[in-house]
């Protein structure tokens, strides 16, 4: 398996984990689907976009540590209102952690960005 491939495969594996994560509303848009959700073209096309790309790359970034052996997982969410960023975070890289701990085969570094509240 390319790194590639098992970058994509790891960052479909987070995105599910932060998902069942209580208090977490989504994962971060990314502009490209903010301008394809925003453009009179996205209601016609029948194709589903992105193809070959995970629906929530922009919400996860999974990332080979060169010569250190480390995985770097970036996570960027939106949280629902009345739960508390710091427990929700936390809560978020336990899940993480957890949902990768015998898929990567070396350490994970885990951090998590909250970009907003709804």
């Amino acid at each position: 398996m390319t790194e590639q491939r098992a970058s994509g495969e790891l960052t479909d594996t987070v995105a599910r984990a932060v998902l069942d994560t209580a208090g977490v509303a989504f994962l971060r848009p990314g502009l490209a689907q903010l301008l394809r959700a925003s453009s009179p073209l996205s209601r016609v096309r029948t194709a589903s976009p992105g193809a070959g790309r995970s629906a929530h790359s922009s919400g996860v970034r999974v990332t080979r540590l060169g010569g250190t052996g480390w995985w770097h997982v970036e996570v960027y969410v939106v949280l629902h209102r009345g739960h508390r960023a710091v427990d929700v975070t936390r809560s978020v890289r336990a899940a993480v952690t957890e949902a990768l701990c015998g898929a990567t085969g070396a350490p994970l570094q885990v951090s998590v960005t909250v970009t907003g509240l709804v």
